[in-house]
């Protein structure tokens, strides 16, 4: 069926170039210039089972911040053009992901209807300067461009490091499920007949 999408941006600030399918198989080729990032991304596509391919050319002598927050904006573009009317998709997805000592779960609403809840963690143990909170940036970003409920809560968890993956690895876990065709789904999953 070819869910793919090819998303360029370019600002004063960064330049952003991103190619997604979302039935691969979760090969990635991310360079953000921020090798932690890089590092989530990759784990994000390897657990969610997309192809994804990330160049990004920012300020990051500044800070991360405006690289971090452009990726997630095309990023969620990438997803909302590769789900195109999201016919046939099972909508929602969940994934409860362990990772050492933290805890994460992870729910999705693929309903076109942006919202994210993020109940994370901040130990200050580890992310190699990029934080949870960066995190954050990243994901309202990429909620509010891909159109969809996203809620993130940590349980528990010590390292940040371990926070931050468990996270990405559940939400790329949370994504495959609700972006998943269903032969039993006709239409759009919902009773109002659109989403």
């Amino acid at each position: 069926m070819g869910r793919r999408a090819e998303v360029e941006r370019s600002t004063k600030e960064t330049k952003i170039s991103i190619t997604l399918d979302l039935d691969g198989s979760g090969q990635a080729d991310i360079q953000t210039g921020i090798p932690f990032f890089d590092h989530m991304l990759t784990l994000f596509t390897a657990h969610g089972l997309f192809d994804l391919r990330i160049r990004a050319d920012g300020d990051i002598a500044v800070d991360f911040h405006h690289t971090v927050e452009d990726v997630g904006l095309v990023l969620g573009d990438a997803f909302g053009r590769a789900l195109g009317d999201r016919r046939g998709i099972r909508r929602y997805g969940h994934a409860v992901t362990p990772m050492d000592e933290t805890l994460s779960a992870v729910a999705v609403d693929l309903s076109n209807r942006p919202y994210l809840v993020y109940n994370v963690l901040q130990t200050g143990k580890g992310g190699a300067g990029f934080d949870v909170y960066l995190a954050k940036e990243f994901f309202r970003a990429f909620t509010n461009r891909c159109g969809m409920n996203l809620h993130i809560n940590v349980a528990y968890g010590e390292n940040e490091h371990h926070i931050l993956e468990s996270v990405f690895k559940g939400a790329g876990r949370a994504l495959d499920g609700a972006s998943a065709h269903d032969d039993r789904i006709v239409d759009v999953r919902s009773t109002k007949g659109v989403l």
